[in-house]
């Protein structure tokens, strides 16, 4: 499904079948690269499952799909730039396509937005961020391998080093008043999401 719904998304900007499989294999190409643990195809993957969810709720479709594939495409733990490298790379390869401008902005405000997941003026950013942060309220199993997928991108670090910075991370998000803005994410995620945050904080003491 996720290549499928990508080359429907670039057929609705260009005919070019060569560009939209050239555009396809450089986004799987870097999703799948060896470094990667979480950061991954099958983080698209389940990002794309939610987001047809809730579909009815979002106001430009193409916007948050071209979002979604390129929010993560570049992804380096020992970089703080990844957000606004991702989101250069997005918009250079949506102008290869001819996206409206307007379209374009409002997807790079989206990749950036996923850096400090904070509350938006627009419902749809919040959706997207909403969708990222997803996999914090899903069962605790399905938590446990995320944090274990988390810390294998991360071990380059010493726990010395990774252990006080991701307690900063889980502590950033249990302060906050909510950590999903939207309320369908909110009722379907928050009580669970902030039980695994406490939980990984306790293994991490």
């Amino acid at each position: 499904m996720l290549k499928e719904t990508f080359i429907k998304l670039i057929g609705n900007y260009t005919t070019d079948d060569w560009l939209a499989i050239q555009l396809w294999n450089e986004i799987e190409e870097n999703y799948s690269n060896k470094k990667r643990h979480y950061h991954t195809l099958d983080h698209l993957e389940n990002l794309l499952q939610h987001l047809f969810t809730i579909k009815p709720q979002i106001d430009n479709w193409d916007t948050i799909l071209f979002s979604l594939y390129y929010h993560d495409i570049i992804y380096n733990p020992l970089k703080t730039t990844n957000e606004e490298k991702s989101a250069e790379f997005a918009e250079n390869r949506m102008q290869l396509i001819v996206v409206p401008q307007i379209t374009i902005e409002n997807c790079v405000r989206q990749i950036l937005a996923t850096k400090k997941h904070l509350l938006s003026a627009d419902n749809d950013t919040n959706i997207f961020i909403d969708a990222d942060l997803s996999v914090l309220g899903q069962p605790w199993n399905v938590y446990a391998n995320y944090f274990t997928q988390v810390r294998k991108e991360y071990s380059l670090y010493p726990d010395l080093i990774y252990k006080p910075g991701r307690k900063k991370v889980l502590q950033h998000f249990l302060q906050m008043e909510r950590i999903f803005k939207t309320d369908v994410c909110f009722t379907m995620f928050e009580l669970q999401a902030k039980e695994n945050l406490q939980k990984e904080l306790e293994l991490l003491q």
